[in-house]
């Protein structure tokens, strides 16, 4: 049984003498607390020393990448062509598999070889006796750098950190123009007052400066180049009246220069941002697609890099940015914020106030599922990013219009809305609400209106009898009411009397009648 032990000078194969000792993992150190011990168990079987850096360089990437490399693969065929029953243990899995499909070499990788690699990294100056251990430094810091200067020059795309450093600068490019501006506003108004209100543009106004100079050259200068016709007649009018004061020549020329240093920052800035844009399209396309390069540069900025973006859930991508508004919230258990840098997107942008936050959640569950496919994807490509934009914008349409989207289930439980129309979002006071009164709730059917009678036109004889008909209605009712109070004994005693008394007939009746 044969040993792969790679080392940053060369290949080194030990043959292991007692095949027992690595089943006990457990007490394997003990073989190699001293270097006789180790020359007991393992013995170097051959070397193969690298000639130079570079070979040693293409050795270390063949084994990250699960490749064999052209030395490994000829010193393996001489020493392991006699020996067809022999194994080889491996510190790598993929190494392994990829020697057995070239070589039909049976590989081992398991819990004991790790081990053994760890004890043989122990003694390995002992182990490997030809090598002093000054130029096995050397050779290992040498192999790192010229690894890591590979890496970094594999995939130059791939440096997020340049798009950090870039987006920073930027907003600091940002910051320094509106200051030079205001500067140069307020210098040249003690001159000029008129023209900044005039000419709104900050580019238009430094230019507009730098061309003319002091107000007494405005009529003759040609400002058609800078201004559009209507506002340079304008501005050649106010120059006429205006109430600003005299300055000097050389006045002017520092007001000039600091308008060429404004100018050269304002050509840098569009410079470094088509940079920005580039490097971000190159990186990170459907994140760039999603939610604009300027605000997927600032999460990428935010979160450190790519990668560690692509780790974060969408529930900490959607408030990244709003960190103190989030901790003050949970400090003061009130509501927290739903959006944080996402709320710059175009897409949250064209939302109405109500909706803001439902775009921004479903935004940045996308823009999590874009970031960890431009981060892990092998593929760089925009058609995700595409895609969910689509998706997103027709949700968007649907929120906007008042419409639901049917999830799941029959369209049963579709609710109906009105058209959308577009309200003010400017809410006025109430004086209602300050009532502090404890007012009973009424009922609901005495809070409903109660319907409006018509009143038609009554003549006076009918009313007279109306009244007659309502007195006579009264009178019965209060006999009623004296016939109830009577006792109900006499009564019986009545009823019976009568009943026992015989009736008269109906045509004594009648007679009695006709004589009244």
């Amino acid at each position: 049984m044969f040993v792969l032990y790679e080392t940053p000078a060369g290949y080194a194969i030990f043959k292991l003498l007692d095949e027992k000792k690595l089943e006990q993992v457990d007490n394997l150190y003990l073989e190699f607390q001293t270097p006789e011990k180790a020359n007991k168990l393992l013995k170097l079987k051959h070397f193969e020393k690298f000639n130079d850096t570079t070979e040693a360089l293409a050795a270390a990437t063949a084994a990250v990448e699960g490749k064999v490399a052209k030395p490994l693969k000829k010193t393996l065929k001489k020493l392991l062509v006699d020996e067809v029953q022999s194994s080889l243990l491996v510190a790598d899995a993929k190494l392994g598999t990829a020697i057995k499909e070239k070589l039909s070499v049976q590989c081992v990788y398991n819990t004991g070889v790790q081990e053994l690699m760890r004890c043989i990294r122990q003694q390995a100056d002992s182990l490997l006796g030809g090598l002093p251990k000054r130029e096995m430094t050397a050779m290992a810091l040498g192999l790192a750098h010229s690894l890591s200067r590979y890496k970094l020059k594999f995939s130059p795309d791939k440096i997020d950190t340049m798009i950090v450093q870039a987006q920073c600068l930027l907003d600091d490019l940002d910051k320094e123009l509106n200051n030079y501006m205001m500067r140069a506003r307020e210098w040249y108004g003690w001159h000029f007052p008129e023209l900044g209100k005039i000419i709104t543009d900050n580019i238009a106004f430094v230019k507009t400066i730098k061309l003319v100079g002091t107000r007494d050259q405005m009529s003759k200068s040609d400002l058609s180049d800078i201004l559009p016709e209507d506002v340079e007649e304008k501005v050649k009018e106010a120059a006429e009246i205006s109430m600003g004061t005299e300055i000097s020549e050389e006045d002017v020329l520092n007001i000039q220069c600091l308008c060429d240093e404004i100018i050269s920052i304002n050509d840098y800035r569009t410079h470094l941002y088509d940079y920005l844009k580039a490097r971000m399209m190159a990186m990170a396309p459907n994140l760039t697609v999603l939610v604009g390069d300027t605000v997927g540069a600032r999460l990428i900025a935010h979160a450190g890099s790519l990668i560690n973006l692509a780790k974060h859930p969408s529930s900490t991508v959607q408030i990244l940015g709003a960190e103190k508004a989030l901790f003050r919230a949970l400090k003061t258990k009130k509501d927290t914020p739903k959006y944080g840098l996402i709320y710059h997107a175009q897409l949250v942008g064209q939302a109405s106030q109500k909706n803001k936050g439902k775009i921004s959640r479903s935004l940045a569950a996308k823009a999590s599922l874009a970031t960890r496919v431009d981060a892990f994807g092998e593929e760089a490509t925009f058609e995700l990013g595409a895609a969910h934009k689509v998706k997103l914008e027709s949700r968007l349409r649907l929120l906007e219009e008042g419409n639901l989207r049917k999830l799941s289930g029959t369209g049963k439980a579709k609710a109906k809305f009105e058209k959308y129309q577009a309200k003010s979002e400017v809410f006025t006071y109430q004086p209602e609400a300050d009532n502090t009164l404890n007012v009973k709730k009424r009922k609901h059917s005495e809070t409903e209106p109660e319907t409006p009678v018509k009143k038609e036109p009554v003549d006076e004889s009918q009313a007279d009898e109306s009244l007659l008909k309502s007195d006579k209605k009264k009178k019965k009712k209060k006999n009623k009411d004296k016939d109830e109070e009577a006792p109900v004994e006499p009564k019986t005693e009545v009823k019976e009397e009568e009943e026992a008394a015989p009736q008269p007939s109906k045509k004594k009746k009648k007679s009695k009648q006709q004589q009244e």
